[in-house]
């Protein structure tokens, strides 16, 4: 019976159709795959639709609320990138809706003493006690402050804005900087230099800035430009200029970086400073120290690593409290962690540049080490790294000191103008240092973060002498040293303010 109905089944299934003659079971077959193909169809219209309904209107409400913010600013309308900040207003839920906190937002701000961490806001505004005036010289770079870390608004008096959706910064148009500097008056300009020409400028909410109209780089492609300057603008350290934001508009590339009134190094090394310099022994440490600490960040805190390529006196900026600042690595070169250097065309001041360098043109955060070498010895010294003023001998610093400590008189090569000497034992340390950075051969010499751990070891061992020599000097001979520092610093701070 099985088999009579098995047989009747087949047969009934062999059967033609009037459907292109089709026998019946391969019209079954293809109904049954057209109903599954369909019935897939629908499901994967109903998970698309539910992805895109919870994450289409979330979306626009905080871009028309931006908008709405930034046309309500009282500031000029510019290009601007677009920012959003942070107001103690807010509540949690409405802050987390329209502007997620990244990790990216959030600074410590290293140079107060409570170490707050910071986030952009306009009730914290910056007010720099005004400045002593540094001495005049050649060359000046004053392109920094005290304002580093300090949180700033867009509007009405605050500063530039500190977060973005990049990240960083802000994108100023070629109008709103020749307002700033009047046109990029010859009056405003503070420094000049191989890169390009520095003007004071004073944006439109009163922020006073640093505006460096670059020569080397006028039709460098806008897309190399903005990610080199936008990768370098997050750069976040006690010991490094901010840059605020940059120009590009037509031929024009500009850098606008925070200003400092204060000076550089080159002017209170070169400059008229009288007799008696007031960098002291242990101010030009902690110059030297802090130098080293905002390159090792550049060098081995940064991912890809950044070379200065142009470290020099002139580009160390000093705060009222002599720390120094790193400036000008605006033009610095990204160097990934896949390449050990990059070719590029040599840049860089003529006594500081290293000799594989400026022979090759292969670069790597080594040239820097050498240009550091040079700068420890311009500041232990005194003198510039090219003088020919001076005997044939003595014309290029490097060969002369290397010749002196050689010759066993390297007291001899402390500047004279120093109040107050250093022991012998931390003059050693810091020449040892120097002159391991210049060691011709560049594999030779020692990465940023052994240095800096050279030149603490000699921090703590001058400590030490010196309470062994206060211990063992009369009370006289000490308010006699105490009265001269008073008095050095005192008469710096009386100086009309330079700008």
């Amino acid at each position: 019976m099985s088999f009579w109905n098995g047989g009747f089944l087949n047969n009934e299934l062999s059967k033609k159709t009037s459907v292109f003659g089709l026998r019946l079971w391969v019209v079954i077959g293809i109904c049954v795959g057209a109903a599954i193909v369909l019935v897939l169809f629908l499901i994967s219209l109903c998970l698309t639709s539910r992805r895109r309904s919870p994450s289409s209107s979330p979306r626009k409400k905080p871009q028309k609320s931006l908008k709405l913010h930034l046309q309500d600013s009282t500031a000029p309308v510019t290009k601007d990138i677009p920012e959003i900040h942070h107001h103690h207003h807010q509540s949690a839920s409405a802050a987390a809706a329209a502007a997620p906190v990244s990790v990216a937002d959030v600074r410590i701000d290293v140079g107060k003493a409570d170490h707050r961490v910071v986030l952009a806001d306009h009730h914290h505004n910056s007010h720099p006690r005004p400045p002593a005036a540094p001495p005049s010289a050649s060359t000046t770079g004053t392109v920094s402050g005290e304002t580093i870390g300090t949180p700033s608004s867009m509007g009405g008096g605050g500063g530039p804005p500190e977060v973005s959706h990049l990240g960083w910064g802000h994108w100023y148009t070629l109008r709103e900087l020749e307002e700033a500097t009047g046109g990029l008056a010859e009056e405003n300009v503070i420094g000049e230099g191989g890169y390009g020409i520095v003007y004071r400028g004073v944006l439109a909410d009163n922020t006073i800035v640093a505006v460096k109209n670059l020569l080397n780089n006028r039709g460098q492609a806008e897309k190399e430009f903005k990610v080199e300057v936008e990768t370098i603008g997050r750069v976040r350290h006690k010991n490094l200029v901010r840059l605020l934001g940059y120009c590009v508009e037509g031929e024009y590339r500009m850098l606008v970086y925070e200003y400092v009134d204060n000076g550089n190094l080159e002017q209170w090394l070169h400059g008229g400073v009288g007799e008696v310099s007031p960098l002291t022994w242990d101010i030009r440490m902690n110059i030297i120290l802090g130098t080293a600490k905002g390159l090792a960040y550049l060098h081995e805190g940064l991912e890809p690593k950044v070379v200065h390529r142009d470290v020099k006196a002139s580009n160390i900026l000093l705060d009222h409290h002599w720390n120094s600042k790193v400036s000008d690595f605006g033009l610095a070169k990204l160097l990934c962690s896949e390449r050990s250097y990059v070719t590029t065309r040599v840049m860089g001041t003529f006594g500081y540049v290293a000799p594989e360098y400026a022979s090759t043109g292969m670069l790597n955060e080594r040239s820097d080490i050498y240009s550091f070498g040079v700068l420890i010895m311009e500041i232990i010294s005194g003198r510039a790294p090219v003088d020919y003023t001076r005997p044939p001998g003595e014309v290029n610093l490097v060969d002369w000191l290397k010749n002196m400590v050689g010759e066993r008189k390297s007291e001899q090569v402390v500047d004279p103008r120093i109040p107050e000497k250093p022991s012998p034992k931390a003059l050693k340390r810091a020449l040892l240092v120097a002159l391991r950075c210049v060691d011709p051969d560049a594999h030779k010499r020692p990465k940023m973060g052994h240095v800096i751990h050279m030149l603490e070891m000699d921090d703590l061992l001058i400590r030490d002498e010196h309470k062994l020599g206060r211990e063992s000097s009369s009370t006289r001979s000490s308010e006699r040293y105490h009265h001269r520092e008073e008095g050095s610093l005192s008469k710096r701070d009386d100086r009309t303010r330079w700008q």
